[in-house]
């Protein structure tokens, strides 16, 4: 039997011959799913050694091949992190992204603004939610807020309700088309809205494997040689939903940090439109005020 850290490396070694971007720390979160720990343990029991489960090779080995094989990390663990929770995630729906927190931020600072402004509490609705990440971890951090989610794949639906029901959190998932939200007693009186649609250009296919093989195509092409034929669909139903003033939080393509704003402000619905980069500096977020 091989020792956990010799495991480790080998098995570092070979995803980075596969071409994986991290493929260290992947090693290790592989490690963790199989042993059914923490990371933290594993990188510890690569120092101090210790035995193994029998099991241990042979189930390593068949999770490692298919990483190298460039199935998502998320969909061999089941689980991916966003802020403070841990999301179950899988085939069917679109995996969160660390850039998407940016708008979980951007939309806890709207809250905190309003918060004592609004007796009947702060509305605030989540288009094109996929695995509910947005919605869910708003809803976290900041309970007073009334949160529905509007998602259209039946996949992606049944994922977010299950993050939901396990997280034990008040928030509707709606199944719906975001460019329509059948969500009649809210029209014209969210002080919120928050969307990560789809927004890649049409032609643009994903480098990444993963992003182009596993991620589901809806939640990815923006139905456009721009991309911005569904995210401009999307602030059109978001404009509908938002009173005055509200704010709409939209995530895009790093490419669309101009083009995008430009777009909303050439509608005559906004009355405010700025965007904001993400933790690496890239053009990721656009606010506009409904006007």
């Amino acid at each position: 039997m091989t020792g956990l850290g010799s495991a480790v490396r080998a098995a570092s070694a070979t995803l980075r011959e596969a071409g994986v971007a991290s493929p260290e720390v992947d090693a290790v979160e592989l490690a963790a799913h199989v042993l059914g720990v923490a990371a933290h343990e594993v990188r510890r029991r690569m120092i101090v050694g210790g035995s193994l489960p029998d099991s241990f090779d042979e189930a390593y080995a068949a999770v490692l091949a298919e990483r190298a094989r460039r199935v998502p990390l998320q969909h061999l663990t089941g689980r991916a992190p966003f802020r403070t929770l841990t999301l179950h995630v899988g085939p069917g729906v679109f995996v969160p992204r660390p850039e998407t927190e940016v708008v979980v931020e951007l939309a806890l600072a709207e809250v905190d603004r309003l918060l004592g402004t609004r007796p009947s509490g702060i509305r605030l609705v989540d288009l094109c939610s996929g695995s509910g990440a947005i919605a869910l971890a708003v809803k976290t951090e900041r309970p007073r807020v009334h949160v529905r989610a509007i998602e259209l794949s039946g996949d992606a639906v049944a994922w977010a309700t299950a993050n939901r029901d396990r997280l034990g959190l008040d928030v509707a998932i709606l199944q719906g088309d975001a460019t329509e939200p059948a969500i009649p007693d809210w029209s014209g009186s969210v002080d919120l809205v928050t969307a990560n649609p789809p927004y890649i250009p049409s032609d643009a296919v994903p480098v990444d494997p993963e992003v182009r093989d596993h991620d589901p195509e809806v939640a990815l092409y923006g139905g456009s040689e721009d991309g911005l034929a569904i995210p401009l669909r999307v602030a059109a139903a978001a404009a509908e939903l938002l009173g005055p003033g509200g704010l709409l939080l939209m995530e895009h393509a790093d490419t669309q940090g101009e083009s995008l704003p430009a777009r909303l402000l050439s509608t005559g619905q906004w009355s405010f439109v700025v965007d904001h980069v993400d933790l690496s500096g890239r053009p990721r977020v656009t606010a506009a005020r409904r006007a």
